[in-house]
């Protein structure tokens, strides 16, 4: 079994070493034949931004977009998990020390705040880590 995550994609432009491609994320269900009259079905177009010294690609091309299941738990555990314990850990401090249900709630929230400023100021060796590998679909 191959360790990567892959989708399909329609490159829309190349920009330097950028490519941007436009990559649709489904649902589960949205495969499904009855998707249309079931409405719980849901995709999402996304454009993902791949860094590459490959010239080859122009705007229409078909493309496969992989990573592998390392980037996606790493991004998965920076976006989702850290936020989430970093909550929890805020939350049962301050009401072990004494402050209201809602002074508790407020202080976690509010603890989001730097987490979210330092992603952004370490953004940069964040998008060295969290890689895409792309090559002509077939």
């Amino acid at each position: 079994m191959e360790n990567k995550i892959k989708h399909v994609g329609v490159v829309e432009s190349v920009v330097g070493e950028c490519v941007k491609v436009r990559v649709v994320q489904s649902s589960a269900c949205a495969s499904c034949k009855v998707a249309k009259q079931c409405n719980t079905s849901e995709s999402k177009e996304k454009i993902i931004d791949i860094y590459t010294k490959d010239n080859s690609y122009s705007a229409g091309d078909r493309v496969n977009v992989m990573a592998s299941y390392n980037v996606g738990f790493l991004a998965l555990s920076l976006g989702m998990l850290v936020p989430m314990l970093l909550m929890l850990v805020v939350l049962f401090a301050m009401l072990a020390t004494g402050y209201s249900e809602l002074i508790s709630a407020l202080g976690a929230l509010l603890s989001l705040a730097p987490y979210y400023f330092l992603l952004f100021m370490f953004r940069g060796r964040i998008n060295r880590k969290v890689t895409f590998d792309i090559e002509l679909s077939k």
